[in-house]
């Protein structure tokens, strides 16, 4: 089976990984696609749950076969990216695969999917809103939050590259605008 893809994409911090949590929990027809990553997992995070975690040598090996569809070096030393079977599994279930990426990643999806592909880029007002989200996760070192920062400000330059933006000022507006666009492009 091929079906429909929804990509959302958007700076670290705009909120983009929380809508696609709360859009799965309302339409069962959505299937999470996990990425692939070279960064070490976070304290909660758990393989082939919330990332596959691969060697920087098998992710390689992996984009020599074509097995990745997309992918980008984040952050130095970090790879994301998008496996071909996560999205033939969620395909062979009969559903539809939502993505949640980075924003060149969600540029090249885009076009390798076309038409069978909703984009969705998550703004917010201003790059200090985002800094200040980050540094609510305590996730980063000042280091790395300095880093989200500097490429959010290149991302959110690139918006008018995606089929539809919303802006996440209000979280609870923010939702019903994803749900609305989602269940038109799905029906």
């Amino acid at each position: 089976m091929e079906g429909k893809v929804i990509i959302f994409t958007a700076p670290s911090g705009a909120g983009k990984t929380t809508i696609v949590h709360r859009l799965l929990e309302k339409i069962s027809s959505l299937s999470f696609s996990i990425s692939a990553t070279t960064r070490a997992p976070r304290n909660n995070e758990r393989n082939g749950l919330d990332y596959y975690f691969l060697s920087k040598q098998d992710f390689e090996e992996k984009i020599k076969a074509g097995e990745i569809l997309e992918w980008q070096e984040v952050y130095p030393g970090a790879f994301y990216g998008t496996l071909k079977s996560e999205v033939e599994r969620i395909w062979d279930e009969g559903k539809h695969v939502i993505f949640d990426v980075e924003v060149i990643g969600g540029k090249t999806l885009k076009k390798s999917f076309g038409q069978n592909a909703l984009s969705i880029f998550v703004k917010v007002n201003d790059i200090e809103i985002l800094r200040d989200r980050l540094l609510k996760r305590n996730t980063e070192s000042i280091e790395s939050l300095n880093e989200r920062v500097k490429r959010a400000s290149m991302e959110m330059q690139q918006e008018q590259s995606f089929d539809a933006v919303i802006l996440n000022h209000d979280l609870k507006l923010a939702l019903k605008n994803a749900e609305e666009l989602v269940t038109k492009f799905l029906n």
